[in-house]
């Protein structure tokens, strides 16, 4: 269990994609994302494996829910500054998080 605390720490903002591409060097199928999270925090990269949904022209320009605050996570010749958020389905399958209406990039999630 985590406390309150704890997560208050948790940074996850909402960020609308605004450059995709193929990562063939993951060690499983992969896109690179640029993020643009507002003035605020900026735009920030991170890779995505939602492939198996997802073509690149369904995610450019879409909204997606990330975390913001956790360091730079070196995947292969990558380094990924977000981490965006998804559910997995039956076939573990991952679908974004986005929300249902536009919202401001960098607003929080609360």
């Amino acid at each position: 269990m985590i406390t309150w605390k704890d997560f208050e720490q948790v940074d996850i903002r909402v960020g609308t994609v605004v450059r995709v591409e193929n990562f063939p060097e993951a060690r499983k199928p992969a896109y690179k994302l640029e993020i643009n999270f507002g003035p605020e925090i900026g735009t920030k990269k991170s890779s995505a494996q939602i492939t198996d949904l997802y073509k690149i022209s369904d995610i450019l320009g879409k909204q997606v829910i990330a975390v913001v605050n956790f360091p730079p996570k070196q995947i292969g010749p990558y380094i990924s500054e977000c981490l965006v958020m998804g559910i997995y389905n039956e076939n573990n399958q991952v679908i974004l998080l986005q929300p249902e209406q536009a919202a401001p990039n960098g607003a929080k999630i609360g």
